[in-house]
């Protein structure tokens, strides 16, 4: 019987490694998305599924301020965020959020791998589309060159550039790597408990096989008795 309980305690002390994809994607948000683009439903605790310690965690929220009500003046006030807060956009509203971004805003990436016509693979594919112009090519204003567009343009410039982030796991950060690592994030924060629900799942499975095998000898040992 001890051999269920070995693979329970394998898999609730099982961290993500820095070498995840959605954990080198948080960090290429953190350092690249996150100035423009919002979290709005996903929680600084949330990242707890993707391996972060509390001590991270806190940190992390801690770097951000969010609206705390009005002061004795009746103007408005912020405090550092705290892990149970959403991580929410780096904008105040929605009218600065356009007015920073040629009057387009940004999309929120907590359930963008959803929304995204195509999914993570359609993102993917946008972000490594960037191109040079052709000569003679005239764009829109506050408009980008992509081949991955339908009319050759988007009004979000490049996003990602060879070796614009220092992977702490050592993996080289190319465009297409970060553009791999972003997708896999996206595809996390659409479902950010799903790790932790897939856990629980299997833990429950291997508590009724447990369970069974338990009940299954008792049985035989009390019949043995009875027939006896």
């Amino acid at each position: 019987m001890k051999y269920p309980f070995l693979v329970l305690l394998a898999i609730f002390s099982f961290k993500a490694g820095a070498s995840t994809p959605e954990q080198r994607g948080l960090q290429v948000f953190r350092q690249v998305c996150s100035s423009c683009h919002s979290l709005n439903y996903v929680a600084y605790s949330d990242l707890s599924d993707l391996g972060l310690s509390v001590v991270a965690i806190k940190d992390y929220a801690s770097q951000h301020q969010v609206a705390d009500g009005l002061d004795d003046d009746g103007d408005p006030k912020t405090r550092p965020a705290h892990p149970s807060d959403r991580i929410g956009s780096p904008y105040p509203s929605e009218n600065l959020a356009r007015l920073a971004n040629h009057g387009g805003l940004p999309p929120d990436f907590s359930r963008l791998a959803l929304t995204q016509q195509g999914g993570t693979a359609r993102i993917i594919q946008i972000l490594q589309s960037y191109a040079s112009a052709p000569e003679g090519t005239v764009l829109p204003k506050g408009s980008y060159y992509n081949l991955a567009m339908k009319h050759r343009h988007i009004a979000m410039p490049q996003p990602l550039h060879d070796g614009q982030v220092q992977y702490s796991d050592g993996t080289s950060s190319t465009i297409p790597q970060m553009s791999q690592d972003v997708g896999a994030f996206l595809e996390w924060a659409a479902h950010p408990h799903l790790h932790t629900r897939r856990k629980v799942g299997v833990f429950t499975l291997l508590y009724l096989i447990a369970m069974s095998i338990l009940v299954f000898f008792l049985k035989k040992r009390i019949w043995k008795k009875v027939k006896n």
